[in-house]
Parts: C-alpha cells; structure tokens; sequence
C-alpha cells in the first residue's frame, strides 16, 4: 500500500466548461490547459464501436468521414446530448489535462459549468458523466456566474452586475449581486444557430448546398451583427451546386452574412432586453453605470457590441480572453474562498 501512496499523485482539481462547440479545462496552480473542439470520431469494427479520436483531430473529420466512420458532438444546446460518448469525451479530456491517462494518479474534484435553464435530469447527466469519467466529487456553477468571475466583474459585491454569454449552444443573460443571481434568462441561440442561418442563407440564395464547418468559416471571416456600408468584405464559399449537382464556388458578401444573421442576433438582443425589464430598479441604476459585458465565443462576432449598445443604450465592452471566461471563472470560484458560496454540491 505504502508503495502505491508514494508513487500517486496528488488529486488535482479542475475545472471545465463543457461547451457545445469547445471544451475548455482548468487545473489548479496551472491555470488553462486544455481548449478542444467538443467533438468525438467513432469507429465500428466488426459492429462494435469505439472512439478513434477526440477534440483537435476529430474536428477536421466532420462532413468527411466514411460510412464505418462517424464523427459526432455529444453536446446541443449546452446539454449532454449522448451520454456514453460525452463519458468518454470527459476522460480524454481530464486525462489529457493533466498529461495522460496514470493508473497512479488519484481521482479529481471537479467544478463543471452549467446553462441556467438546465434542468435537473440534465445536470444529473451532466454529474454522472463526470463521475464515471474519473471525478471523486463533482460541483456545479451557473455559466453566467462562472463568466462574470473569469471577465473581472465584483459578484461578491451589493452591486449589480449584467453579463452576456454568447456559446455555441445557449446565450445566457444575468443580472448578478452578492455572489448570486438576480435574475437570469436562457435562449437556445448561439454560435450554432448562426451557423445554420448562414448555410441556409446561401442554399436558398446562391443555390449552393455548404457544410458546418464552412459556415462556421464564413461567421469567422466576413460574419458581423449589424450591416456594414455597401457590401462589405467579400469571400469564396465552396460547395455543392443544387442545380446541376457539381461542385461549385461562389462569392458571399458581408451584407449578405449579416441579413442571414439578422434572427439569431434579434433574439439575443431580445433577451437582453427581457432581462432589463425584469431587473430591478436599484440593479438598474448599477448597470447604467457598470454596463453589459460580453463573453462566450459569440462576443467575438464583429460588431456585437455596437448592436446591443444601440438596442439598450448602455455601454457595452467584450471581456478579455472572452472564449476562455467561463472556465477561468469556475477555476477562480474553487481557489479563491470568497466565492465558495457559488458552487452547488454535487
């Protein structure tokens, strides 16, 4: 016994956003190691499947894969949508986080973030995943509270404070004081969603069938929330002609992303303005002079922040390091003990 003590490694605590696109992981006194597309490739041999790879090198195999091949996210909407490969996916990650899998190293507490409008099952899903992929003890954070923490707001503090999280998934809208939440919404509109509207945007205008990934390339490149003067940047969009069946290539604009990205952006905006409705008159007064901040890799689509400044009046600032925000809050959350109230027991 005295043997295996000696060599074990101390347990490390971590904590993970598990997001619908990225999974991103903290570990104590190292900070983030670890930001990989939440994405799995199955293989099946002989009817028996197995993951192949995880994260980095799955992503590349979406769309393209063979038919005893399938690459697969097993999160939607911020939700665990297949639980056996969201277990395995969880392992890799934890193991790779913390330099590969040891039969040696003890197992973690682990903090993982949550939507705000997750239901129960749906966090004891969340939990047991967690607990099966090698988790001793597993808590749970709000993501909005976790994203106010990681961008530098005051929560601990009698002073409202308004955070946006645009994920993949879900935008999560809170009003926060005192370590809590003062109010909160949750729309299933996110990276996602904006990646459909620009596929079906070019189906439906330049008859071009486009995958995924090359919608999410065209948000990255030329993608903006509100239009810009005359048409804007401009880029190829490849894929496959709906009229006569052949690969093809054809020119986007700017204007034109930005028109497909009108209802995604409205409803986020909507929420927002939900949220200031229902706050209370006091929080409102601090959120006039503190602001809206923006986190989530949605906050980084150009001109974001200047849409919701103009639909709310307020000002608006995108928080620093804003795809990592929420992990680096629920890594604070569990080192610094004047936020141990935030965490729920698993």
């Amino acid at each position: 016994m005295k043997f295996f003590q000696r060599f074990a490694s101390a347990a490390h605590d971590m904590a993970i956003d598990l997001g619908t696109v990225n999974t991103v992981v903290y570990v104590r006194d190292s900070g983030i190691v670890l930001n990989e597309p939440s994405v799995v490739a199955l293989e099946t041999r002989n009817g028996v499947r197995r993951v192949k790879v995880v994260g980095n090198e799955a992503k590349p195999m979406m769309g393209k894969t063979p038919d005893n091949i399938q690459a697969i996210r097993p999160l939607r909407d911020g939700v665990i949508a297949d639980i056996d490969v969201a277990e395995q996916m969880l392992k890799h990650f934890m193991d790779k986080a913390l330099g590969g899998p040891s039969r040696f190293r003890q197992r973690s507490n682990v903090v993982i973030c949550v939507p705000s409008s997750s239901t129960m099952v749906e966090r004891r899903a969340i939990r047991d995943a967690a607990t099966n992929a090698g988790a001793v003890s597993v808590r749970l954070i709000e993501e909005s509270l976790a994203a106010a923490i990681g961008a530098g707001l005051h929560v601990t503090e009698p002073r409202g404070a308004m955070v946006v999280d645009i994920g993949g998934g879900t935008t999560e809208v809170a009003v926060l004081s005192l370590s809590g939440i003062a109010y909160a919404n949750s729309v299933r509109v996110g990276g996602d969603k904006m990646d459909d509207m620009i596929s079906s945007y070019i189906r439906r205008k330049h008859n071009l069938m486009v995958g995924e990934m090359t919608a999410e390339r065209v948000k990255v490149t030329i993608g903006c929330a509100t239009p810009p003067e005359g048409r804007g940047m401009t880029m190829g969009v490849k894929g496959r002609d709906l009229v006569n069946g052949r690969p093809s290539e054809v020119e986007v604009t700017e204007a034109e992303i930005a028109e497909a990205l009108v209802e995604p952006v409205g409803q986020i905006l909507s929420a927002v303005m939900q949220a200031l409705e229902a706050t209370p008159p006091e929080l409102s007064a601090d959120i006039i002079d503190e602001g809206i901040t923006l986190t989530g890799g949605g906050a980084l689509l150009r001109r974001m922040d200047e849409a919701l400044a103009a639909a709310t009046g307020l000002p608006v600032r995108v928080a620093d390091d804003a795809l990592i925000c929420v992990a680096m809050g629920a890594g604070r959350a569990f080192e610094d003990p004047a936020y141990a109230g935030v965490l729920i027991a698993g």
